[in-house]
């Protein structure tokens, strides 16, 4: 009588199982609503609590209408703007930051703490911070105008949210306010993924700080700074609760963003759902096209080079087994 066999378990079915609650809430309230706002982009759907509608004659009538639309092409301008203006600085000091903390030769003290305290505005609501900004900025009383005045800087009070470009430059300073701990915090993860053999290696051979970061941390965060680079664009892009709150688009739509344009156009009176959708898709086309090409332009070219070889290598292998044959 020979061995037993062991009966083999397998649990692959219970991970199946247990991913049944997130396909199926994914399903209703992620995929289900991404699916009909497509399809109402193409409809003539109007009105708050109508639920009928029928598919227009010319499909594309709502997108080239958006499209046109002088307000989403400015406020395709101002969220643009926004982001740069936001984004440079966040990641610029998110990265001197890292340096900072991930030194190991400085041996910073208190790491956590200060790493709090960074992040902290990230946690604050947007409805706070922008009440907050609305005090600090205000007219004629408000903290910036008695300092300005006290200064000598300014005369009188000064109606900062008056002016278009302070409007642009305050939100800008609030996401790069918010947002910048956020950056340090996932820079800071991706530099301790990489090999410390690299920094060790650094430090034999006498390389000095700014060396070893522009030369061994920054190359190996390429991945990171492509992650960082694409959620910052998509976030920016949909860029609506400090706009919103804020200055709800003003003074003169110098403040309104896409996100905005589309509550308006949905919410706002009008109940335009359709023009709504249709500008929610070309948002969609708009990021996921600036995203194609900032995955192509930050691309790990020496990558694409092993998989190139690999492919010529499979090929050659390949006829010469057909030339055996």
């Amino acid at each position: 009588m020979g061995p037993k066999k062991l009966k083999s378990v397998s649990y692959a079915k219970y991970g199946y199982i247990f991913s049944i609650p997130f396909v199926l809430a994914f399903l209703i309230f992620t995929a289900y609503p991404i699916f009909y706002t497509a399809v109402i982009g193409f409809t003539d759907l109007k009105g708050l609590g109508k639920t009928d509608f029928k598919f227009l004659e010319n499909p594309l009538q709502n997108f080239e209408a958006v499209w046109k639309n002088p307000s989403f092409q400015k406020s395709l301008e101002n969220t643009a703007i926004i982001w740069i203006c936001n984004f440079i600085p966040q990641i610029l000091l998110a990265l001197l930051l890292t340096a900072w903390f991930t030194n190991q030769r400085q041996k910073l003290r208190c790491q956590g703490a200060f790493k709090v305290l960074f992040y902290m505005p990230n946690i604050i609501t947007a409805a706070t911070i922008a009440i907050l900004f609305n005090s600090l900025f205000g007219y004629p009383l408000g903290p910036v105008n008695d300092l300005f005045q006290m200064l000598g800087i300014a005369d009188g009070p000064t109606e900062f949210l008056r002016d278009k470009w302070t409007a642009k430059g305050i939100i800008s300073f609030i996401q790069f306010w918010m947002w910048y701990g956020q950056t340090m915090i996932v820079l800071i993860a991706g530099v301790l993924g990489i090999n410390p053999a690299l920094f060790e290696a650094a430090e034999i051979d006498g390389a000095t700080s700014r060396q070893v970061f522009f030369h061994i941390t920054l190359p190996s965060l390429r991945t990171i700074m492509l992650f960082t680079l694409v959620t910052s664009l998509i976030g920016g892009m949909q860029m609506f609760d400090i706009p919103k709150l804020f200055l709800n688009g003003g003074p003169d739509s110098a403040t309104l963003t896409v996100s905005v344009f589309i509550y308006n156009q949905a919410f706002s009176g009008s109940y335009l759902y359709n023009r709504a959708a249709a500008a929610c898709m070309i948002l969609f086309v708009i990021i996921a096209i600036l995203s194609g090409i900032l995955f192509y332009l930050l691309r790990d070219k020496d990558a694409g080079k092993l998989k190139k070889q690999m492919r010529e290598l499979k090929k050659a292998q390949k006829a010469a087994r057909r030339a055996e044959a």
